[in-house]
């Protein structure tokens, strides 16, 4: 006997326990192969509003394609996550007052795998709570012994192939991590700093100086030129001259280069090779020294003079200023609002830093990974997105592979006593190498840097499989099928992982690319704790289910569109988990049962073809849906099918049958109940595994197993009784439009009212006689007259295909009232239209509102033109 209430902190943990149990989360044998693999979360992560919309994404598919009969594998893991949990761990020895370079590298590794053993399950745990059917036997980290191996192979097939190889660069320095970090990793700010102008005196010309402006005085120290453009007649006769370094008295070659803009400025720019982008450029084209001032952590180094030396960099800026003010070379101070690099993970402001790191050239990488796409081996969904995808590979630099931390791939190379370089997959590999170039043994020293965290995550596909050994797995669910992903991360990922795979295994790692939306609050605002947004979703998840959470996700998911999220949604979806339960229960008390040998062609009675009708198309229009990504529209077809056919019309309308004296239709409409039912606990499962799950179980006892395991309700003959579905259909809108047309017109539920008719044809005629009791409860009517007669004065007018129905009202509503009420409302409401339709009408407002505020408007819009057509259509009821 089912429980009363459904109670989800109860069930899933059972649930889930019962499915682990039994394995069914591991591959089965004898269908095709079907993969997706778990973006590996951080192994410093918790769960959070985003992991739980592209988990539920995935665990969708999965169990959707396991119903099918597929061999399904979703490859669950965590990533090792270099810098994130470095800092974690450095900042937990801080509160114990130790310090990672005092430990030394040894101890520290030590202390992090200690963390990780201890701390680093969270999330795995959490996503169980979503209800996640990762093989978990499978689970993988980014550090393990066999993806590492996988790392150093593909490591050096690279280097070997002459795509990975050590430079002398400018690099986007933190000095807070002191370490590289790629472009992908800085967070561009805009902030509100100065411009310095500063005076260079000209070499061998007393009084005449060149005017630079900057907005980081302290890198001057590090000036070795002084760079104007060719065509500037200000400054025409001073290249090839020299001017002066103030505070240093270093001699600057002036220089013309086409890089520098005559309306910025003064037209003159001073060159910094070691510490600017663009200076290094021209530095290289001019020949021009790169002297680097700054230390590891952002102090003014030995390069500089004595009394900036070990200055912080920020402390050195306003040193720097002071004195070229003090000595009369500070020519103004301008408010300056420009732009300032900063470290995603530190949140402080970089510098480019010349240095020796690792390169891998991707240029050629990228043209394969285009190639594949453009001939559609790996395909975009939505396909707007493939021209993101090409725009940032065709533009690809070369990508900054090595970091200077201890916790991560330690590159595989050695140096010889002399500086050469020996990369191998192990040490004695290297000695090997280094023996036979040398002729004799020789000291080899292991470079210190560990690889970017996102050179191992683009192995994701393929060293979980085994790679690289051909392993049985890798040879059946490589390529995989589809890669669930945010659009945040086709550069950090997806590229990568295309380019790796075409790299390593001559193939592309995934045959579909679904990019999902950003979860943002109710008004289209990004998350963030600074805004107090955030929504916790095992908070969710203790309050409503696992259920209630995931099923609002889906329906909210439309290809393309960020995600509009808020607690209230999960509320409703709890109440359609309970209206589920609910629907349950009446079958239960009412004598419905699964019955395997039910067949919808055998019944008798119309309301039952016709709901035999509806699970079928409901059947065919989810298995499409999901077939194409349409997460949002299967949910809602779902919806509507349970709340609408099944719930308010099929159980109010069976309820007679259920309770009458005439056994054939009361058996057929149980056993009609009992296959519908156990449809949609079938076609629900993957959306909302627990509840339907735990119906199977109580309600029909889970005949041929565990629901996660049952087939999918393939559709090869579908069922349609057109007969019954005109009739059907005719009855709902019906009794539908009546009622509708009661509550906009505030007629008292109490009331029951007279309905009248006119132009009603013979069928019409019948099917009020026969489903007379139907519209006297469902429609709350007191008498159907079926002779014809004119519309009083005082009514309520329905017109449903040829009839026209009126409900005089005269008593118990004022029309008049109501008619001057709903005029008030629609004038109301195209005053509101025309506002906004001038407002999005507008060039000015498009280019500067934000884009969530346009995106609110243009919905609001709908909703109001949706509303202003209902009541303009209650007006038009009354007589």
């Amino acid at each position: 006997m089912l429980d009363k209430t459904y109670r989800p902190a109860e069930v899933e943990p059972r649930i889930y326990a019962a499915w682990e149990a039994a394995g069914a989360f591991r591959p089965r044998p004898g269908g095709a192969p079907f993969c997706i693999m778990l973006p590996p979360p951080n192994v410093t992560g918790s769960l959070h509003m985003g992991h739980a919309l592209d988990q539920t994404i995935q665990d969708v598919l999965v169990r959707f394609q396991r119903m099918r009969g597929r061999e399904v594998l979703w490859q669950p893991g965590t990533d090792h996550a270099g810098i994130a949990t470095q800092m974690v761990v450095e900042r937990k020895l801080a509160a114990e007052g130790k310090d990672r370079r005092t430990l030394g590298r040894e101890a520290f590794l030590r202390e992090v795998w200690a963390w990780k053993e201890q701390s680093g399950g969270t999330i795995v745990r959490q996503m169980r709570r979503l209800g996640a059917s990762c093989d978990w036997s499978r689970e993988r980290f980014t550090m393990d012994e066999g993806l590492s191996r996988a790392v150093r192979r593909a490591f050096v097939l690279l280097y070997r192939a002459g795509l990975v190889y050590r430079d002398k660069r400018l690099v986007n320095w933190d000095c807070a991590l002191e370490t590289a970090v790629s472009d992908l990793e800085v967070q561009n700010r805009e902030v509100d700093g100065k411009l310095w102008y500063i005076r260079y005196p000209i070499e061998g010309e007393p009084g005449r100086a060149i005017v630079v402006a900057t907005t980081r005085p302290e890198t001057m120290l590090g000036d070795t030129g002084v760079a104007v453009h060719p065509d500037d007649p200000r400054y025409r006769d001073l290249v090839g001259r020299f001017a002066v370094l103030p505070l240093v008295g270093r001699r600057l070659p002036i220089v013309a280069d086409p890089a520098t803009d005559p309306e910025k400025g003064t037209g003159a720019v001073k060159v910094t090779p070691a510490h600017d982008f663009a200076d290094f450029a021209i530095g290289r084209r001019h020949g021009l020294e790169a002297i680097a001032i700054l230390d590891s952590r952002g102090r003014l180094n030995d390069a500089v003079p004595e009394p900036y030396r070990g200055l912080d960099r920020f402390e050195a800026r306003a040193r720097v200023v002071a004195d070229l003010e003090a000595q009369g070379f500070l020519v103004k101070v301008e408010p300056w609002r420009h732009v300032v690099p900063y470290g995603d993970r530190s949140g402080t402001p970089l510098e480019p830093f010349l240095t020796d790191q690792w390169f891998c050239e991707v240029k050629g990488l990228a043209e394969r990974a285009i190639a594949a796409v453009r001939e559609g081996r790996t395909r975009f969904v939505p396909k707007a997105w493939e021209t993101t995808f090409f725009n940032w590979l065709e533009a690809i630099q070369p990508w900054c592979i090595s970091r200077q931390l201890w916790w991560g791939h330690q590159i595989p190379a050695w140096y010889g006593p002399d500086g050469r370089i020996f990369v191998a997959e192990e040490e004695e590999e290297a000695f090997r190498l280094a023996r036979a170039h040398y002729g004799a043994d020789v000291p080899l020293v292991r470079d210190p840097d560990v690889l970017d965290t996102w050179f191992s995550s683009a192995l994701w596909p393929f060293s979980t499989l085994g790679w690289p050994e051909r392993t049985p797995e890798l040879e059946k669910f490589y390529p995989t099928d589809v890669l669930v992903t945010g659009f945040d991360i086709i550069f950090f990922w997806v590229a990568r992982m295309m380019m790796l795979g075409l790299f390593c295994m001559n193939e592309v790692p995934f045959r579909d690319v679904y990019i999902h939306g950003l979860v943002r609050d109710e008004r289209g605002k990004k998350m963030s704790k600074t805004l107090g947004n955030v929504v916790d979703p095992l908070e969710l998840v203790d309050k409503y289910g696992a259920d209630a959470l995931r099923l609002a996700l889906l329906a909210a998911t439309e290809q393309g569109r960020d995600v509009r999220f808020g607690e209230s949604r999960v509320e409703g979806w709890r109440n359609f988990v309970t209206k589920l339960w609910n629907a349950a229960r009446f079958a239960e008390l009412n004598g419905a049962r699964w019955q395997p040998d039910f067949a919808p062609h055998a019944c008798r009675l119309p309301l039952n073809r016709w709901i035999a009708g509806e699970i079928s198309a409901l059947a065919r229009r989810v298995t499409e849906a999901l077939l194409d990504y349409r997460l949002s529209e299967a949910t809602m077809a779902l919806y509507h099918f349970v709340w609408d056919d099944f719930c308010d019309w099929w159980i109010e309308l069976a309820k007679p049958l259920l309770a009458g004296d005439d056994p054939e239709a009361r058996a057929e409409t149980q056993a009609t109940g009992g296959f519908v039912l156990a449809r949609v606990l079938h076609l629900l499962h993957p959306f909302a595994p627990f509840v339907t799950e735990e119906l199977w179980r109580t309600l029909f006892g889970a005949p041929g197993g565990l629901l996660v395991l049952a087939p999918w309700p393939e559709e090869r003959e579908p069922f349609f009784d057109a007969s019954a579905a005109e009739e059907l259909g005719w009855l709902v809108r019906a009794i539908g439009a009546i009622r509708a047309a009661r509550t906009e017109l505030n007629v008292p539920p109490s009331a029951r009212l007279a309905l009248l008719q006119q132009g009603a044809s013979p069928v019409t005629r019948a099917r009020l006689e026969r489903y007379r009791e139907a519209f006297e409860r469902l429609a709350r009517i007191g008498a159907i007259e079926l002779e014809e007669r004119p519309v009083p004065r005082h009514a309520i007018v329905v017109v449903v295909d040829e009839t026209t129905f009126a409900l005089p009202v005269g008593e118990v509503v004022d029309l008049e009232r109501e008619r001057e009420r709903l005029a008030r409302e629609i004038a109301k409401t195209r005053a509101e239209l025309d506002r906004l339709e001038r407002r999005l009408a507008d060039s000015a407002f498009l280019a500067r509102a934000p884009a969530e505020v346009v995106e609110e408007s243009r919905e609001r819009l709908s909703e109001l033109a949706r509303n202003r057509a209902r009541l303009e259509a209650a007006l038009a009821r009354i007589a």
